[in-house]
Parts: structure tokens; C-alpha cells; sequence
């Protein structure tokens, strides 16, 4: 078979009747340097000389370069290129495989150095060719950059700038009964486009930006393309806040709360609902009868609960069968660089190796982070509240239903069969009650407890608390500070021996036995701490008249039966001076005293009522009284 030398795509190559083939650099330089006709490629050719005579063959290399970048409208492009006197030239790829030899200005030359490494970059990321890639080529080549000591290829890409074709979608699914801010509009669309690309994403918004609206409107979304089978794994203290807020905004979804001694044992049972929710503990006991079912989606919500590699709940989450993931979690990272590999590892399993290869490549400090931002960032979207604060109001209110344990289930149960036994049912009044309203805010709080709780950890009994220090710990992460306020002594006593040492922060009180002229001296030394500081309020003992600005977290751990002496309480934070956007959080157990009170509340704002029957907790109120003695809370799942 005859052929001759000719130029194509910049390269030379050899055309025959039939084909056209490109020799190697080494090739075509032994043939040149031989100067006579002979065989290349088992193709016939008269010298290179006689068929490109015009053509000089130069015996210095040009050096292999590479370079990321994005477009305007949010595309990923990969360039190979070459320089010769300050100016760049594209290099030629055939089937993924770098031709290794250029023309340059009339001038071939062979390209030198970085050959095997440019073709291990393109083997592995799977680019066959210049110009857009996918974005999991565009990840793959992140990771490959921040784990090699490349520095031919460089990464020039503007993250912000992938966000560019989602922010112009704007369909939003009408099942959603809600209406979201811009940002969530954003955050929406760009959970659809990564798990569309990639299969998996993390959600870092700063807490009270609506992560959790975020993922149900991508729920919907998934639901309506015929994809069901979607699994939440949260904290026990948010299973119920979940069912709440689904069944709330997203009525066409069928929800199922996985959790309890009678909870469903046949994975069948569980393909009747289009979310279940479960826990992190119940998937670890569970995750064989889980992987009988392949999840189209597996979110994680406080996804930091697998950032070590070796706990038994990372392990197990990991182990899900899924198509697509979701990590969840306002605080991405905690203390180690380890905590991200846990999460890329869960929402893109396998991307940065093993954790082993992992610690050994990224040290744990300022220099291992600035090499895993670049993999994190595309992975990740992350809005900060001073970011959006246009978009939100000046009060942000989250009411968080939580379900008892089943330990603090059958102790509430106790107490209610003990009052009803007391007392006839047509006399308890709303004092008869009070125990139990003790009991909800922690089993320690009750005077029986007094001895063996000395030395417990009130985090490992109480669901509510457990809420409590997952609020608190990324209020403190985000270097804020939070007011709280409850009602009893006991609860007191139990913030004041725990907080300080859980977290490290100054604590400072303010009830009935703190003098008045002692109260603004307190709020004055809480409002100039530098940084993170939590200041617990009795709300009728600090409910009014006091200026506390510093803070812009209020959490209510009890409800009161007045909504006005709530509302009060809260607006020592949000008032003229703040500003800041203010977060309340109201924590309750559902199916207990506390759910009535909080109907209570909801019923006399509805009315416009400012002042409930008695302001004191002890009034009656027949119906509400009746409804309390008729709750009694149970794991139901």
C-alpha cells in the first residue's frame, strides 16, 4: 500500500488510498533523518523532504500544556495547547490520545515532556477531545490536578460561573406548596442539574436558609419524572420535623417514618411510599433490608454525623443502595480535612480514593484545605446568611416538632397515668399539667432525677436537647450568639453544667432570683463578648425591657401558654438595632402537653389575641386540658 506525507489538523500524517495515519514523533523523526523511501506504518512513502519540502523539522521539543477554564454560559472547556515565542497552539487529539508532535509556524516539532502524564490526565478523566466537557470529566480532572504534582494543566475555571445556565431555569413544581426566595429558586435548580451531571451534591447553606424546602422541591421534581423510592436520613430529633415539613409544603408525597421497635421488617411494604425517613441509627441496623431496594435518591441531613470514616453509621450510609445523593449540612466542616473526604465520599463515591491515599496527600490545615477547595467547591453550594439577606425577612421562624425517644415515652406515660389517677379529670387545671411540661424539657428536670443525673450526660436521654446542641453547635461554628429562654429552675441548672464545657462558650443567666439592677449589667458584658456566647432568659424574668442585639438566634426551648409573653421574649433580640437577620427556633414534642400549647399559641395569633385566658399558666381551659389528658406519645413507626 502507497501513500504520502501530508498536513492535517496540524500534524503530519501519512495518506493513503484508504486510510490516514499519524506516526510518532520518533517515527517520523528516524524517517527524516534517514532522508530516502521506505515503509512507515506499513504504508510506502517517498521521503518527507520531497512530499513537504517546505516544512522544517526541528530537533527541539515544545512543551505540553493544559488548561481548564468556564464560559459565560456556565460550559466547562479543556485546551491542550503548546507555546513558541509568547504565542499558543492548539494540540490535536485523535480518539483521546494526544498526537505527540505539532506544526508551528512551518516548523514540526516534537512535544516534549509530560507525555505519559497528559495521556494518564486523559485516560482517566475520559476527554477524547478539545473543547466542552461534562461536568464529571471536569471533577475527575480536579482531583487528579490536586493529588499529582501537575503543573502544565491549569484550572482556571470561575465556579460561580457554573451556576450561570441554572440560574436562568426557572420551573419550579407546582406540587410544591410553597413560594421559594430567589436563592432557594437557585439552590433548587442547581440540585437538579447536579444530580442530572453528577449524581451527587452537598447542600452547605448556613443554617435557617431552607435547606430542607431546597430538597423537597427536588423531591417533587424527582417524583414527577416517575422517580420515587427517595430515602432521608436525619438525627432522631429531626425525623418528625421532616414528616411535618413535607406533609406541609408537599401533600402529594406519600411520607413514612422508618423508626421504632414496630417499624416496617419487609422492604416491600416500604415501596407504598415515595419518601421514607428514617435515622442514622436505624439504617445501621437496617442496611440489609434497605439495600433491597435501589434509591433514586439518599439524603443525608446534618450530613456532618459521617464525618468519621470509620464510624458505623458512615459506613453503613455509604453502603446504600442508590443512584443519586444529597448531603445535607450547614456546617460541611468541623474540625478535620478529613470531615470533607466523608462527605465527597458519600455524594461521589470513590472521586478522591481512599481515605488512607486520602490523609496521606492532604495535610490537616491551612495548605490541605486550599488543595481540596477546588474538589469541594463545584461539589458544593453555599449561600451565607449575610449573602442573601436582601431576600429574607427581618424574623426568620422555624417551628420544629421532635419525637420522644421511646425511653422518654414511657416515662411521660407514667406521669400522665399518675395525674389522671390523682386527680378527677373535671378538676385538673393547667398547674396539674406543670409535670409534665417539666418533664418535656428533660427527664433530668424532674425532682426524682436529682442524685443519678449528677454526673450524666443530658445529651444521651433527651431528643430535645439533642436538637438543642445541634442548633447551638452551628449557631457557635458560624461565631454568633443565641439567647434562650425556658421557664424552669432545673433546666437552668442543666444549661449551666453542661454548655460550657460541651462547647466551650461563655454562659450567662438571667431568672427571678437575678437581681433588677443586675439584669442590664448582664445583657451589657453578653452583648460586648467578642464572638460565640450563649445567655439563658427566664421569659417572664427577662421577657421585657431588655435590649439584647448582640444576638440574633433565639431559641425557645418550652413553649408558653401566652403567645404575647413569646412574643416579647423574642423581640428582645428582634428590635430597633439589630442588624442582623433573626432566626427563632421553637422546639416541642409532638403528641404531648407541648403540642397543645403550641395549638394553643397558633389559635390565639389566628384570632389576633394578645393576651390567652390567665397569663400565669394556670387558668383553665377546659378543652385544652381535656386534649393534654388525651395525648399520649408513642414511637408509631
Amino acid at each position: 500500500m502507497k501513500g504520502y506525507w501530508v498536513i492535517v489538523d496540524n500534524r503530519i500524517a501519512i495518506q493513503s488510498e484508504e486510510v490516514v495515519v499519524s506516526p510518532s514523533s520518533d517515527e517520523i523523526y528516524s524517517f527524516y533523518s534517514k532522508n530516502e523511501p521506505g515503509c512507515v506504518c506499513g504504508i510506502e512513502c517517498n521521503t518527507i523532504q520531497h512530499d513537504l519540502c517546505e516544512i522544517r523539522i526541528s530537533k527541539i521539543g515544545l512543551p505540553i500544556k493544559g488548561r481548564i477554564s468556564s464560559t459565560s454560559s456556565g460550559n466547562v472547556e479543556f485546551t491542550l495547547y503548546t507555546e513558541k515565542r509568547g504565542k499558543s497552539y492548539n494540540l490535536t487529539l485523535a480518539n483521546g490520545s494526544l498526537i505527540d508532535h505539532c506544526l508551528v509556524e512551518n516548523s514540526w516539532h516534537y512535544l516534549s515532556g509530560n507525555l505519559l502524564d497528559t495521556q494518564d490526565f486523559l485516560t482517566k478523566t475520559g476527554i477524547k477531545e478539545q473543547g466542552q466537557i461534562s461536568f464529571k470529566q471536569y471533577l475527575k480532572a480536579v482531583e487528579l490536578l490536586a493529588f499529582n504534582s501537575w503543573t502544565f494543566i491549569s484550572n482556571e475555571v470561575d465556579v460561580e460561573q457554573l451556576k450561570s445556565p441554572i440560574e436562568k431555569e426557572e420551573s419550579i413544581p407546582l406540587t410544591l406548596k410553597a413560594n421559594l426566595y430567589p436563592y432557594q429558586r437557585t439552590g433548587f435548580q442547581w440540585l437538579k442539574y447536579m444530580i442530572k451531571e453528577t449524581g451527587g451534591c452537598i447542600l452547605g447553606d448556613e443554617m435557617g436558609l431552607g435547606k430542607t424546602m431546597q430538597v423537597i422541591a427536588t423531591m417533587l421534581y424527582l417524583k414527577s419524572t416517575g422517580l420515587q423510592k427517595m430515602l432521608v436520613v436525619a438525627p432522631i430529633s429531626l425525623l418528625a420535623n421532616w414528616e411535618r415539613e413535607c406533609n406541609k409544603f408537599a401533600p402529594s408525597l406519600s411520607i413514612y417514618i422508618h423508626y421504632g421497635k414496630n417499624r416496617i421488617s419487609n422492604y416491600r411494604e416500604l415501596l407504598k411510599y415515595d419518601v421514607i425517613i428514617t435515622s442514622y441509627t436505624t439504617v445501621v441496623s437496617d442496611i440489609h433490608m434497605l439495600n433491597m431496594i435501589v434509591w433514586n435518591l439518599v439524603v443525608l441531613d446534618e450530613a456532618q454525623n459521617i464525618k468519621t470514616p470509620t464510624s458505623q453509621r458512615t459506613i453503613a450510609c455509604k453502603a446504600i443502595s442508590r443512584i443519586n445523593s444529597i448531603a445535607v449540612s450547614g456546617t460541611p466542616f468541623e474540625n478535620h480535612v478529613s470531615d470533607i473526604w466523608s462527605l465527597i465520599d458519600f455524594v461521589t463515591p470513590d472521586l478522591l480514593g481512599s481515605i488512607e491515599d486520602y490523609t496521606e496527600a492532604i495535610s490537616d490545615d491551612v495548605n490541605g484545605a486550599a488543595i481540596i477547595e477546588p474538589i469541594l467547591s463545584p461539589l458544593m453550594i453555599r449561600r451565607l446568611v449575610k449573602d442573601v439577606a436582601k431576600d429574607l425577612p427581618e424574623k426568620v421562624v422555624s417551628t420544629q416538632p421532635l419525637q420522644m425517644s421511646e425511653e422518654e415515652c414511657i416515662q411521660y406515660n407514667l406521669y400522665l397515668h399518675e395525674i389522671l389517677e390523682q386527680n378527677d379529670s373535671e378538676k385538673v387545671d393547667l398547674g396539674s399539667l406543670q409535670k409534665l411540661r417539666i418533664y418535656c424539657t428533660h427527664p433530668f428536670a424532674v425532682n426524682d432525677n436529682d442524685t443519678k443525673d449528677s454526673f450524666s450526660d443530658p445529651y444521651s436521654i433527651s431528643i430535645k436537647y439533642q436538637r438543642f446542641c445541634e442548633i447551638s453547635n452551628e449557631v457557635i461554628s458560624q461565631n454568633e450568639k443565641i439567647i434562650v429562654f425556658t421557664s424552669y429552675k432545673r433546666m437552668f441548672d442543666i444549661f449551666k453544667r453542661d454548655i460550657p464545657n460541651r462547647f466551650g462558650i461563655k454562659l450567662l443567666t438571667i431568672n427571678g432570683e437575678t437581681p433588677v439592677s443586675e439584669r442590664q449589667k448582664i445583657v451589657d458584658h453578653f452583648n460586648g463578648i467578642n464572638g460565640s456566647a450563649m445567655l439563658i432568659l427566664n421569659p417572664r424574668a427577662a421577657g421585657t425591657g431588655l435590649n439584647i442585639t448582640g444576638a440574633n438566634h433565639v431559641i425557645h426551648y418550652n413553649l408558653e401558654w401566652n403567645p404575647s409573653l413569646e412574643d416579647q421574649s423574642t423581640a428582645r433580640a428582634y428590635r430597633r438595632g439589630q442588624e442582623k437577620t433573626v432566626f427563632v427556633y421553637r422546639l416541642y414534642y409532638r403528641d404531648t402537653i407541648e403540642e397543645i400549647v403550641n395549638e394553643r399559641i397558633l389559635r390565639k395569633r389566628d384570632i389576633s389575641t394578645v393576651a390567652v385566658i390567665g397569663t400565669d399558666g394556670i387558668s383553665q381551659d377546659r378543652k385544652d386540658i381535656i386534649a393534654a389528658l388525651k395525648l399520649a406519645p408513642s414511637i408509631k413507626h
